[in-house]
């Protein structure tokens, strides 16, 4: 059986070194931040840079300045007294093939797969809340 890089989120470029959440999030944050994942799912203007990349030179694959202003700005208007400098919002895929962060300060939250979910029937603050609770399948 081949070895399978693992996925996930790695700290530098060229290291294994991967992070691993170890915090509990404060429950006055959870409806603000399951709203990004419904605003973002439902196509809205404010966030429709945040899983655009850069196409090619050495910072290829990296979110591009627009993705990482507009998630920075999502993230620290979801919650009371969020102040995070640098915000990036990755998809499920990326996640799942090894997402390497651009800086020390990068903030990585997952988008989860829209496809999971049946957007025009249930409650989708909810659903998104759930998802947020599933490794890696939530920011």
């Amino acid at each position: 059986m081949a070895h399978l890089t693992p996925g996930g989120i790695k700290k530098k470029k060229g290291s294994d070194d991967m992070t691993v959440p170890e915090f509990a999030m404060p429950p006055d944050a959870v409806p603000g931040i399951a709203q990004v994942i419904v605003d973002a799912w439902q196509g809205k203007p404010s966030l429709n840079k945040i899983l655009d990349r850069v196409q090619s030179g050495p910072q290829k694959g990296m979110a591009t300045s627009d993705a990482v202003t507009q998630a920075t700005t999502a993230i620290n208007a979801a919650a009371p007294k969020y102040n995070l400098k640098r915000v990036v919002i990755i998809s499920e895929d990326e996640h799942d093939s090894g997402y390497t962060m651009e800086t020390e300060n990068d903030v990585v939250f997952v988008l989860p797969r829209q496809s999971r979910v049946d957007t025009g029937g249930a409650n989708l603050l909810e659903t998104a809340k759930l998802l947020m609770a599933c490794t890696p399948n939530g920011i």
